[in-house]
């Protein structure tokens, strides 16, 4: 599950390697989630930290319901940053 900033900005980013290369630099970042936001907030993709930890506490909320029996989600499930970060990586590795 992405959010609507992030699918905005990983369109972006499927015609542009530079940006790409952007996007995965804010990783290093002191605070990385908000280096993304401001990332996508200027070029008018907007999202916000409190959004994407909102999703991905929603998303892993909805796999824990469902799993009965279940009491810590499982860390392989993943969350909304991580998922778009390992989008942004296919991007990479395909057209490199």
């Amino acid at each position: 599950m992405v959010s609507d900033g992030l699918f905005e900005l990983l369109e972006k980013a499927k015609k542009d390697s530079a940006l790409r290369k952007k996007i995965l630099e804010t990783r290093e970042a002191k605070d990385p989630e908000l280096a993304l936001c401001e990332l996508a907030t200027e070029l008018g993709c907007a999202v916000t930290v409190g959004e994407i930890f909102e999703q991905g506490e929603r998303f892993l909320s909805d796999m824990k319901k469902g799993r009965l029996g279940v009491t810590e989600p499982n860390k392989e499930w993943g969350d909304t940053y991580e998922q778009f970060f390992a989008s942004i990586e296919v991007l990479e590795k395909k057209k490199n």
